[in-house]
């Protein structure tokens, strides 16, 4: 009883210094802490080093050459500080996963866990990384050039980060809970899978917007203090959205590999 108080504790203090380091947003850094506690009472503290390996590299990327995105960042939804809707888009369903392990704990719910991670953390990756690439980028669905910050837009700089995002969560996964070989490429390749359906949703089904006032294309519904108008995507799919779709699909499709050849 003591350790959990403490380790609660812990957690509520990690999440006020992301508030502090203006890495979560105030919502960011409640809903943070409540991801957290579930974490810890499916995985314990494993599975809170592993969640914190997330944020943590996460936040460094966001942060690294900051001044460089800062363009960028206008055609964004949301900027490098995190509010609640981030932070459940990439760590909603890891916590729920969590929940459920705490009452039955199998494989499935573990491997499920680790690919939300492994997913947030390759597209997250494949992001802030991918944005510093000194060539632009190209569009998944025409693979010809476009802008930086585009949704949907690929480079290979990018795709190398998504790889080796992939692929920490993997290996750090697989080394705390002692998995097979078999489960560490189970993980890696559907973590990597996860920043490929957000690509895809993003080209093809995530709002766009454009500013009524500057004329940008941006993500972010109001733009130099107006309404913007959107131009493509369907209205509920934002970022939020996409992030947490993918993470999901990549996460189950994972499960049901491992479910049909564990059992």
């Amino acid at each position: 009883m003591i350790q959990n108080l403490i380790i609660i504790t812990i957690i509520s203090f990690g999440g006020f210094a992301g508030y502090l380091e203006r890495s979560l947003s105030s919502n960011g850094a409640i809903a943070a802490v409540f991801v957290g506690v579930a974490v810890y009472f499916g995985f314990g503290v494993k599975g809170l080093l592993l969640l914190g390996l997330f944020f943590a590299t996460s936040s460094l990327w966001s942060k690294y050459k900051s001044s460089a995105k800062k363009e960028i960042e206008e055609k964004l939804a949301k900027g490098a500080t995190r509010d609640w809707r981030q932070v459940i888009a990439n760590g909603g369903f890891a916590a729920l996963l969590s929940i459920i392990y705490y009452f039955q704990q199998d494989i499935v719910w573990l491997i499920g866990f680790i690919v939300c991670l492994a997913s947030s953390n390759s597209d997250t990756w494949a992001s802030e990384i991918g944005t510093l690439s000194k060539r632009k980028p190209v569009y998944i669905r025409t693979f010809k050039p476009i802008e930086k910050g585009t949704s949907g837009a690929i480079s290979l700089l990018g795709t190398t980060a998504a790889i080796f995002g992939s692929m920490l969560i993997a290996f750090s996964g697989a080394w705390l809970f002692h998995l097979q070989i078999f489960d560490f490429f189970i993980i890696f390749l559907f973590g990597f899978l996860g920043n490929i359906i957000d690509t895809l949703f993003g080209a093809y089904y995530q709002q766009v917007y454009i500013c009524n006032k500057c004329g940008i294309e941006t993500e972010k519904k109001v733009h130099c203090q107006t309404a913007a108008k959107r131009i493509k995507g369907y209205h509920i799919v934002d970022n939020d959205m996409v992030n947490f779709l993918s993470g999901f699909i990549a996460a189950l499709l994972a499960m049901f590999v491992i479910y049909f050849v564990t059992k």
